[in-house]
């Protein structure tokens, strides 16, 4: 695995959370320094960061890890235009612990679909937080054939409702420079790489809209009378692909039309769900004003109840 070294250690703190969570309107009483003790049963004895805020520094890590080995012509040579994450949730962070991101060595496949793909952890002093991959692509390796033909309403469709004839909640937002380059700080990340008013550089992160998902969970969760701090839900696996050209256009004020099916009832096989334990997988998508679909993402969950006998959660 290779890590790299330039750099302080990488320590979240709240502060980090706080921006994070603000940025993307998360109100999941799990990153809330006032309000995680209400949780029914919560093993963790205080706030924890998001879990899109640790896959945004991953994203930040592999574009460092690209820039050091000289991989980034290698992505615009084979028009490898997604990027694809899949990473299984195992721990958690808390504030004042230090992380590392071990990102092992590229692979490249060429051929008729090349890919380019690296093996990601990012590991506490406990152990292993999330584990995964990060892999380039010229297509969306998750949820590609999914029909969304109905989105030409949603211009018009009203925040937070269902679209009409179909089971998908809606969520609208903004893209905000400021916010993303809270939620870059939040992440560790540097974000003049991204953001520069003096240079007229606007470069979203790919992580930042769709992190903007776990508002669109909540909101739906709150419209269903879901009750947070009695049934807790907690990650167990994300499964991306984000659409990188479209990702490059995004400029502040564009707007993101965020939809979030109902879940789907899987077994799950490893992570914090571990063997048996039954996991809520949604479909969420965000699509561009004009129809074009940003990111396609599967997000499992599973009760916090469900996992408190196993003892990968620590206290």
């Amino acid at each position: 695995m290779t890590q790299l070294t330039d750099q302080e250690p990488l320590r979240f703190l709240q502060i980090h959370i706080d921006a994070a969570r603000n940025s993307t309107d998360d109100f999941n009483l799990f990153h809330d320094k006032n309000k995680w003790s209400r949780i029914k049963g919560n093993p963790f004895g205080g706030p924890i960061a998001l879990g899109f805020q640790l896959e945004c520094l991953i994203e930040d890590q592999v574009r460092r890890y690209r820039e050091h080995n000289n991989e980034v012509s290698k992505i615009s040579d084979n028009q490898l235009r997604f990027s694809n994450y899949q990473f299984t949730f195992a721990n958690v962070v808390k504030p004042g612990e230090v992380v590392q991101v071990d990102i092992k060595k590229s692979q490249f496949k060429s051929g008729d679909n090349p890919t380019l793909g690296n093996r990601i952890a990012i590991k506490n002093e406990q152990g292993i937080v999330l584990i995964g991959h990060k892999k380039e692509t010229q297509s969306p390796l998750f949820l590609n054939d999914v029909d969304l033909s109905f989105q030409a309403d949603l211009n018009h469709a009203p925040d937070r409702s269902y679209i009409d004839g179909t089971d998908y909640f809606y969520k609208r937002k903004y893209m905000s420079n400021g916010n993303a380059k809270n939620f870059l700080s939040g992440s560790l990340a540097d974000q003049s790489v991204y953001f520069d008013e003096l240079e007229d550089k606007v470069s979203f992160p790919e992580m930042y809209p769709a992190a903007l998902i776990s508002c669109a969970l909540l909101e739906r969760g709150f419209k269903t009378n879901h009750d947070f701090e009695n049934e807790p839900m907690v990650y167990t696996s994300h499964s991306i692909s984000i659409d990188r050209q479209l990702t490059k256009r995004l400029k502040s004020n564009d707007m993101l039309h965020l939809l979030v099916n109902p879940p789907v009832e899987v077994q799950a096989d490893k992570g914090l769900g571990k063997s048996g334990v039954t996991q809520y997988v949604h479909q969420c998508f965000g699509v561009l004003a004009d129809n074009a679909v940003l990111f396609r993402a599967e997000i499992a969950l599973t009760p916090l109840e469900a996992i408190l006998k196993e003892p990968l959660i620590k206290s």
